[in-house]
């Protein structure tokens, strides 16, 4: 009768057979397949936030549907953790997994334009600015991020705020179908005629419900070239100009949309000299319609007299590209939803702004209001869309010193707009928070989307920073 084997025999099998299969996974990907120390695997380990540190197993370099069907084979045979990989702007870093197999889709991106039914179908692995510029070719636009380099699946998947939203709904409102690959392998697809829940919950719930290789995102007449720009202020002035942005933004058309950001102005020849290096107040963004319309909605921002003022005919993807973070730091974000912002709260917020610190750091508040809250919950299982301004402080940072400094300034500037919160938060706009948090930007709509997770995730195959559990808990 033969023994039992010895732990060391257990585990030397279990390495042999898992080297046999990454070497059949390497096999049947038409893309690649990468470890550690591979220029590939490290390339795809750097993310836009370089606080996170994780090291997946392999980093497999998906080019076709089926590579993604044979990628999540594996990792489920071998029991390893499942991270998407496409932008790379994860905050909370969600793109990289530790010890699993990262599922990267970025050779996923082609986006053809439909013209006649104004449709863009678009890969999992592509950006904002791939969608930008194949759509003004013909002068057609669907509402993307503020930074071009954002993956446009996470962006729809997590909501999708931009200068589009308040004309024509954020990102996730003009989700009209994907295509996505289930835990098990499936290849499904979700519209208004199949899998309308999926569809449902892919509207803004995240990408924890399989891969989406492939998204169809409704296209509207924008551009080529749209009436966008800046105005910047000394910071002196960033009560009086917040208060003047507040009232122009809760009377303004669908077509204007703008945001108005306390930063530090760069040291370059765009800037008047005596802004260079100093904080500044910035009144950005766009009018989605005729020139002359746009000069005059403008018009009260522009009677504050500006020191800079680049408002003018743009085309629109490269105002797409204007505002791009800059990649290579360490980043922290937090949001806060608010029914409106009174004088008692703006005074609060440039106080507490004093403490930015110089940089690319940031406080920078969104506009929303016209088509935002047009979309209910049986659209899309985002919360908080009466919320009349988005307030985002984000911090960017090269010392690991200065880590938790940097938290406290963003928490801080967050909770001096609490007691003006809808109670609900935008999810894309969210660092780690905890479930608590994220649980508030879907409100009523959390139940039916762990339902949904339970249908196509009941393992909890895919994590993502939602956090939707097929257990029924966020």
């Amino acid at each position: 009768m033969r023994g039992a084997a010895a732990p060391e025999t257990e585990l030397m099998t279990e390495i042999t057979a898992t080297a046999a299969s990454v070497d059949e996974l390497r096999f049947r990907l038409q893309g690649g397949l990468h470890g550690p120390g591979d220029d590939y695997y490290e390339d795809s380990c750097t993310l836009f936030n370089t606080m996170i540190e994780r090291r997946p197993r392999v980093v497999a370099e998906c080019v076709t549907v089926d590579d993604v069907v044979a990628v999540l084979a594996f990792a489920g045979e071998h029991g390893l953790p499942i991270a998407v990989r496409a932008g790379g702007h994860s905050v909370a870093g969600r793109s990289l997994c530790d010890d699993g197999v990262v599922v990267d889709v970025r050779r996923i991106a082609d986006v053809d334009i439909d013209v006649g039914r104004r449709l863009a179908r678009v890969g999992g692995g592509a950006i904002s600015s791939d969608v930008d510029r194949a759509a003004q070719v013909h002068g057609l636009a669907t509402t993307g991020g503020r930074v071009s380099t954002t993956g446009t699946a996470g962006l729809t998947l997590g909501g999708g705020s931009g200068w589009l939203e308040r004309k024509y709904g954020l990102a996730c409102d003009n989700l009209v179908g994907a295509e996505m690959v289930t835990w098990d392998g499936r290849i499904v697809r979700a519209s208004e005629d199949e899998n309308r829940d999926l569809l449902w919950a892919l509207r803004g719930g995240g990408g924890g419900f399989g891969v989406v290789t492939t998204l169809e995102l409704a296209l509207h007449p924008v551009g080529p070239e749209v009436f966008a720009g800046e105005t910047l202020f000394p910071a002196s002035r960033a009560g009086e100009v917040l208060r003047a942005f507040r009232d122009v933004m809760n009377k303004a058309p669908d077509e204007l949309s703008l945001a108005y950001a306390l930063a530090t102005a760069p040291d370059d020849d765009t800037v008047p000299a005596n802004l260079r290096g100093s904080a500044v107040v910035d009144v950005l963004g766009m009018w989605a319609g005729s020139m002359a319309d746009g000069e005059q909605a403008l018009a009260p921002i522009r009677a504050l007299h500006p020191d800079a003022d680049s408002f003018g005919p743009t085309a629109y993807a490269d105002f797409q590209c204007s505002v791009d973070d800059p990649p290579g730091y360490r980043n922290y974000w937090t949001a806060e939803n608010v029914v409106d912002l009174p004088d008692e709260a703006i005074d609060e917020l440039v106080h507490r702004a004093t403490d930015l610190p110089a940089g690319p750091s940031q406080l920078f508040i969104v506009a929303w209001g016209g088509a935002v809250p047009r979309f209910g919950h049986e659209h899309s299982p985002l919360a908080g869309r009466e919320s009349r301004f988005v307030v985002h402080p984000l911090m960017m940072w090269q010392d690991p010193a200065d880590d938790e400094s940097n938290r406290a300034i963003a928490r801080a500037l967050r909770q001096a707009v609490q007691p003006w919160s809808t109670g609900a938060a935008y999810p894309n706009f969210l660092g780690e928070e905890g479930h608590t948090r994220m649980r508030s930007a879907y409100g009523t709509s959390a139940p039916r989307l762990a339902a949904v997770k339970r249908r196509w995730d009941p393992h909890d195959v895919f994590r993502t920073h939602q956090a939707i559990s097929a257990s029924g808990s966020l």
